[in-house]
């Protein structure tokens, strides 16, 4: 969290160029571990966190999830390595192994998205959603008492959140996305926004 930290007293660890999740640190970087995530199934992002979820791990013991074609990769503190190597055994009910690479491995990595535009009349999150995956607000509503929506990689706990500038949200079966803002507003009031969709 960097509430209550002035700038001249962290600096930010950032794992590659364009990363969502970042740590701050005050003294000495953060004991950081990259996997690689071996498995002989196709993976989703929503699989990789649904399976570390699943095991009680918080958010900030982790950093991003990378899906890069066929290749999938999760940052994590070192301080739940072990637990990780001893419960993270199985995705979508297939096994995986893990694979440690050097923290670098990834430092030139590009994130890479489809870009949208849609016509809302609110930036409620609901109202958005109900937008990208064509689903009235009462089936977004169950979605949210389902926890099935994240959002900044945290369980959304209310349908009139109003989306922020680079929120990250995530939808389970439907993928994760960036919301970027408002492009303009239309004659009857309402606004042409900007979101990606990460692939």
């Amino acid at each position: 969290m960097q509430s209550g930290l002035k700038k001249d007293q962290y600096q930010i660890f950032r794992p590659y160029p364009d990363s969502n999740k970042i740590i701050l640190y005050s003294k000495t970087p953060p004991n950081v571990i990259l996997y690689e995530i071996k498995s002989k199934v196709t993976l989703r992002h929503q699989d990789i966190l649904g399976s570390i979820f699943a095991l009680n791990i918080t958010n900030e013991m982790f950093g991003d999830i990378i899906v890069d074609n066929d290749h999938y990769y999760i940052f994590i503190l070192e301080m739940i390595d072990n637990y990780i190597k001893s419960n993270l055994l199985f995705i979508k009910n297939s096994p995986i192994e893990l694979e440690r690479r050097d923290i670098d491995y990834l430092k030139d990595y590009h994130q890479k998205y489809e870009e949208h535009e849609i016509i809302v009349s609110s930036l409620r999150i609901d109202t958005i959603i109900s937008r990208i995956i064509n689903i009235n607000r009462h089936g977004v509503a169950d979605k949210i008492k389902n926890r099935e929506i994240l959002i900044n990689y945290e369980i959304l706990q209310k349908s009139s959140y109003l989306l922020k500038e680079n929120d990250v949200f995530s939808i389970r079966k439907y993928g994760k996305f960036r919301f970027i803002g408002i492009e303009k507003t239309t004659k009857k009031d309402n606004y042409i926004i900007k979101y990606q969709k990460y692939i």
